[in-house]
């Protein structure tokens, strides 16, 4: 069980921050559309998540844990009693378009940090918030919330989702989406992500106890980004991750009656909800 003490101790990462400049060079978002299903004429058209093409992490050898992921300390907090850490939920507002080939600056730091107790144990949610400016003015915000769990073995393994009849129906308005192990290997390299759920299946199955390779979040997010974009251009888009989605099995991505959008796995949960707010006004 989490402490005051010790949540307190962590939370004095809370402000945290460094700064980089980047060129926002145009190969790099065309790998990136690429990969999530564009068609990679970013000049004509970027896609609307293309900021995450850029500014990636770039630790050193000896700076990887052995999930994969950079070891915390340096920036996000060292929390042994939760060593695995997952994205959760991201909010987005896109201020202005950016300008290819032409640098950019990005200010990231730990917003805010706190504690929650569920069914499957102490879970640290963290906020990271990343601001990218060009010639002065803020081009895109955002929120990033990470949570830290416990060890696969402190947990239930999950099982492989059971397909329903439905799973490979092709949703009005929407689409079906089947990513492989090649189209997660691809993401990974293009956003540089060395998480070893998303590649290495005995890892993931043996260490972190998931039943096949994971799909990343970003990566369900950004193909739902793509389809709320159909809608007109985004001024602001959000998503939380509600379950894991697996290599290998089919997903419906759908806008609701709601005007949310939805990837929904096969055996018919949803993985991830989305929201979108459009230039000019209005919501998805």
């Amino acid at each position: 069980m989490i402490s005051e003490a010790q949540l307190a101790e962590w939370r004095g990462a809370i402000g945290r921050s460094f700064t980089r400049t980047q060129l926002l060079d145009t190969e790099s978002l065309r790998r990136f559309s690429v990969a999530i299903g564009g068609d990679g004429k970013v000049e004509e058209a970027q896609p609307p998540l293309g900021h995450w093409a850029w500014f990636l992490e770039t630790s050193a050898d000896a700076e990887i844990g052995a999930d994969g992921h950079p070891r915390r300390g340096a920036f996000l907090p060292d929390i042994p009693e939760l060593p695995r850490r997952m994205f959760a939920s991201t909010a987005i507002r896109f201020e202005a378009p950016l300008l290819l080939d032409a640098p950019a600056e990005a200010e990231t730091r730990i917003g805010d940090m706190r504690h929650k107790a569920g069914r499957s144990g102490d879970l640290l949610f963290v906020d990271v918030d990343r601001i990218l400016t060009q010639q002065g003015a803020v081009r895109v915000s955002e929120r990033q919330t990470l949570v830290y769990r416990a060890e696969a073995g402190e947990v239930a393994p999950l099982t492989m989702p059971v397909e329903a009849e439905d799973a490979r129906a092709v949703p009005a308005g929407g689409e079906l989406w089947e990513p492989g192990p090649v189209n997660l290997f691809r993401f990974s390299a293009v956003t540089f992500n060395g998480h070893r759920i998303h590649y290495d299946a005995p890892y993931a199955t043996g260490v972190e106890g998931y039943p096949a390779l994971v799909v990343h979040g970003p990566f369900s997010a950004a193909k739902l980004a793509a389809l709320a974009a159909r809608q007109g251009p985004l001024a602001s888009f959000e998503f939380r991750a509600q379950a894991p989605l697996f290599a290998g099995q089919p997903v419906r991505l759908v806008r609701t009656e709601a005007g949310e959008f939805h990837a929904l796995r096969c055996d018919g949960a949803t993985a991830m909800v989305a929201k979108a707010g459009y230039v000019g006004g209005g919501n998805g």
